[in-house]
């Protein structure tokens, strides 16, 4: 667990799901230099090992790491957690430059527990592979190397490459701002 700016109430919280030993504070000043961090500290691990990249304004539905490794299971190179509402809002209405008719055009895969999409992008919350990380590190720090991370066009030229992006449908986790809540989920009844 990495925190960038962290309140005591918040580090507390914190705390008491992760052992402080696992915990780093820093103070970057920004979402793109905070991540920079936690890659550096992912790149040390085992290549097999998942690393799942969280920013501090998600919520995730139980059973969330479960749904996650599945995500492997069925093949993706990226995995999150997340159906960001922007895959179905045309790019005219200021949705996700790639949607039209009001959704993307995907392939559909079906693991234990859920439907997943291939999609073309989504925030900086995902997880992937140690493995996968080494060898896409030139394209991951050339889209975080400011104060913003530019995730879409860091993940349009992932996928350019080969990679594969999946998130389950619908969401096992949501963006904590109200317009950005994943679709048909009742969040207030998950958590």
């Amino acid at each position: 667990w990495s925190s960038d700016v962290c309140s005591s109430d918040l580090f507390n919280m914190i705390k008491s799901y992760v052992p402080e030993k696992n915990i780093v504070q820093c103070k970057k000043g920004s979402g793109a230099q905070t991540f920079n961090v936690v890659l550096d500290m992912a790149l040390k691990l085992n290549d097999d090992e998942i690393v799942y990249f969280v920013e501090n304004d998600y919520v995730h539905k139980p059973n969330s790491k479960k749904v996650l490794e599945e995500g492997f299971e069925v093949g993706a190179n990226f995995v999150c957690l997340y159906d960001h509402p922007d895959k179905y809002l045309n790019a005219t209405d200021g949705g996700n430059p790639q949607i039209e008719n009001g959704g993307e055009y995907t392939q559909v895969f079906l693991s234990k527990t859920c439907h997943w999409k291939l999609t073309n992008s989504t925030t900086m919350t995902f997880a992937t592979k140690v493995k996968t990380l080494k060898v896409n590190e030139p394209i991951l720090r050339k889209w975080t190397n400011r104060t913003y991370p530019e995730d879409y066009k860091m993940f349009l030229e992932l996928r350019e490459k080969g990679y594969a992006l999946i998130s389950p449908i619908p969401s096992y986790s949501t963006h904590g701002d109200l317009p950005w809540m994943a679709p048909l989920v009742n969040w207030e009844n998950e958590l």
